[in-house]
């Protein structure tokens, strides 16, 4: 695989628009291949760094075939990476991209010394919230796990500054309509309760931006800490914070259905 320098983020190629053909877009055939991000591989098109079958394309919706069309970047050919599979226990404070322009850290400083291909988030977690994050470069087995019919529920340990009684939990097993917009998760159970504040469990089957931090806002309720405890069958186990390793064959079976 070529030495890339990470490109920055590329507008829309002029073909945008176009009817699509057979296949799947140039540059996303670069991120299935595990070279790079879709944004980054958009910006290596516009710069005229790719080609396609000896012919340079700076088109980044132009359809190829990752499998069989000979693509290339500065020259050298890109050639699929081994499937990687890992799971992260992201900690509190770091974003769930590649490139923050904030300037604030990221999950990838987690994975600083493994060897890898370019893996991506499989969904996401907030700034302020941890727990178990997976990591890809298979972008089918991630939109499977993800997909709200086929995909697998999550569950969190969510603390809350209250100490909530039947009626508040009631509530928020009821859900809450925002924008038009039902916020509801599978279940909520209380884990224990202290004098101030409560541990809840919390089930999801579906995967909204902040969707438990907002149904508990709806209710006036303070999230203190969010931590994603399970995906699916598979438990965060006793992973350290901020370490990342490769799922066994056996977690993967867990994860399969």
């Amino acid at each position: 695989m070529p030495s890339v320098k990470r490109p920055a983020a590329a507008g829309r190629s002029s073909g945008a628009g176009r009817p699509r053909g057979p296949g799947v877009s140039l540059n996303r055939a670069l991120s299935k291949l595990g070279l790079c991000s879709r944004t980054q591989a958009a910006a290596l098109i516009a710069e005229g760094r790719v080609a396609v079958g000896g012919k340079v394309i700076r088109d980044a919706e132009q359809r190829v075939d990752p499998d069989r069309d000979h693509i290339a970047v500065d020259g050298k050919r890109v050639v699929g990476e081994r499937k990687v599979y890992l799971m992260l226990n992201k900690p509190r404070g770091l974003v769930t991209t590649r490139d923050d322009p904030e300037g604030r850290g990221t999950v990838y400083e987690c994975l600083e010394g493994i060897e890898l291909p370019f893996v991506s988030p499989v969904g996401r977690l907030d700034k302020a919230s941890e727990g178990l994050l997976l990591m890809t470069n298979d972008t089918q087995w991630a939109s499977r796990l993800l997909d709200p019919v086929s995909g697998v529920d999550k569950l969190y340990h969510v603390q809350i500054g209250v100490v909530p009684d039947a009626a508040m939990l009631a509530k928020l097993r009821a859900g809450a309509e925002i924008g038009g917009e039902l916020l509801k998760a599978q279940s909520i159970e209380i884990l224990r309760t202290g004098e101030r504040n409560s541990w809840l469990a919390v089930m999801l089957d579906e995967g909204r931006n902040r969707h438990i931090r907002r149904l508990l806002e709806a209710h006036d309720v303070e999230v203190l800490r969010l931590i994603r405890v399970a995906f699916g069958r598979l438990p965060l186990g006793d992973l350290a914070k901020g370490k990342a390793r490769h799922l066994t064959a056996e977690e993967l079976a867990l994860l399969a259905g």
